[in-house]
């Protein structure tokens, strides 16, 4: 048996390639649309991908699946389970195996058994891995969202994320039943989770690429809770915000993502064409850093550092109907790719063209100054709200909130932030914070490029407000956003 892993970094998701070396058969399990990854490795293994597959439907990328399999001419096998709402609805039309508990993948001679282990989602299924060419039982298992090293898939995203009513509590009360069948399992089975530390799908996980069942018996906290009312709780209990575009993701998932056929390259724009464009309202979004960003941008643009955080701001910010450009800076093209490809790993793929930052320098000769962000220390905007000069807008999440926020702030989100700029008071400049500074700033250029040109970021944030010894309030536990 062959066995690789995949680990895409922005996403801290992992996928599978399992071979069989008697045979040359593969199997794909979880792919992402960076597809060529797993053609490559299986040419380099001398394998050929016969069979795809994935755990569940996934909230927090595109899944390559469909892609992979159209490309490949392999076999697609996707669960049966979870009930009417939330089966693959493009199925039938992309000749899928269906699977139910029990049902099993051959690939040569290695069988993968299907083990339906609902919590996360309704269909989710985990996979038993036997190499049947030296054992007669499983040697690990492909968990998914299921069970992660330290942690398991948190059970309230179809509520949070895709609106479906009071399913918090039913996800939670069904994956504690599903962990309970998890207990039984060999304890020397190797687990090869679906995600690392970085994603949002739980709330606590580990770094570590595998682990056993084990060591996850005995470590992980979902297993130390007898009572399923106390597993209820604390399962729902310091989940962080769920990103706002995981709905879009389950649905694009469930109904079948669409063909890319290969990566596209944005379309490098001549700099006369970024005036006209934001002139009739485009989104155009520069990837440099907050502080080249703070320093001087186009008036109207937005910024969305290209770093980790990437991912899920531009997510959570843009709209996957509508056309958007973006702004590289000196390190220009390669930067731009791989902002494109990680734009396409979450359905956002409407780039409609890029600039390099020689804009900068022609929009100052031909329209005039660079507009700035303006960076305030704590000490200032102490000074500022004793006076009452300044209205203080927390752009943190609702625990961040909670645990404590300066006096007389107004909590708004950052995801959130664009729907309710409408709301915001206009008598007073307005000073945004989060944690540390990042979130505020895009926070900040959200406003600019909305018209409010008193506006100001908290560069230390929080985290500085605090070191800084100024006094906070405590947080009320459910308040509203």
């Amino acid at each position: 048996m062959i066995l690789t892993r995949f680990f895409d970094e922005p996403l801290a998701q992992a996928s599978f390639l399992i071979g069989c070396s008697h045979s040359g058969d593969a199997i794909v399990i979880d792919p992402n649309r960076r597809i060529e990854q797993y053609i490559a490795a299986a040419e380099h293994a001398g394998l050929r991908i016969s069979a795809v597959t994935e755990t569940h439907i996934h909230a927090d990328f595109v899944s390559g699946a469909r892609e992979l399999a159209s490309r490949t001419g392999a076999r697609l096998h996707l669960s049966d389970e979870g009930g009417d709402a939330w089966r693959y609805r493009y199925a039938t039309e992309a000749g899928a195996a269906l699977l139910r508990d029990g049902s099993t993948i051959e690939i040569g001679r290695v069988r993968l058994t299907a083990m339906h282990t609902p919590g996360h989602t309704r269909e989710h299924l985990s996979f038993l891995v036997t190499d049947t060419a030296g054992a007669d039982g499983p040697i690990g298992i492909v968990t998914g969202d299921f069970v992660f090293a330290g942690d398991v898939g948190r059970p309230d995203l179809l509520e949070r994320a895709a609106g479906v009513a009071n399913a918090a509590d039913l996800g939670a009360r069904t994956l504690f039943r599903s962990l309970q069948r998890f207990r039984t399992l060999p304890e020397h089975l190797q687990v090869w989770p679906g995600h690392g530390a970085g994603s949002a799908c739980g709330k606590g996980m580990s770094s570590m690429p595998q682990t056993t069942v084990g060591y996850e018996l005995r470590y992980n906290w979902a297993f130390g809770i007898a009572d399923e009312a106390e597993f209820v709780r604390q399962a729902l209990t310091g989940l962080p915000e769920a990103p706002r575009y995981f709905g879009q993701m389950k649905r694009i998932n469930r109904d079948g993502p669409p063909l890319l056929g290969g990566q596209k390259v944005p379309t490098l724009l001549p700099e006369q064409r970024l005036g006209p464009l934001l002139a009739g309202g485009a989104i155009v979004v520069d990837l440099r850093t907050a502080a080249a960003f703070a320093a001087g941008h186009v008036p109207g643009t937005i910024s969305i550092p290209y770093n980790k955080s990437f991912t899920n701001w531009a997510g959570s910010l843009l709209p996957f109907d509508q056309d958007f450009y973006l702004i590289a800076d000196e390190r220009g093209r390669s930067v731009l790719e791989r902002a494109a490809r990680d734009l396409s790993m979450i359905g956002l793929e409407r780039i409609a063209g890029a600039f390099g930052t020689e804009v900068l320098e022609v929009w100052t000769l031909q329209e005039g100054p660079l507009q700035t962000a303006a960076q305030l220390t704590p000490a200032e905007v102490a000074e500022r709200v004793e006076r009452e000069e300044v209205h203080v807008v927390d752009v943190r999440n609702q625990s961040e909130w909670d645990a404590g926020h300066l006096p007389g702030a107004i909590h708004i989100p950052l995801g959130s932030l664009p729907e309710r700029i409408a709301t915001l008071p206009t008598d007073r400049p307005l000073v945004l914070h989060c944690q540390g500074g990042g979130r505020s700033a895009i926070g900040v250029s959200l406003l600019q490029a909305a018209g409010h040109q008193a506006v100001a970021n908290l560069a230390t944030g929080y985290g500085g407000w605090i070191n800084a010894g100024l006094p906070t309030v405590p947080g009320h536990p459910g308040s509203d956003d």
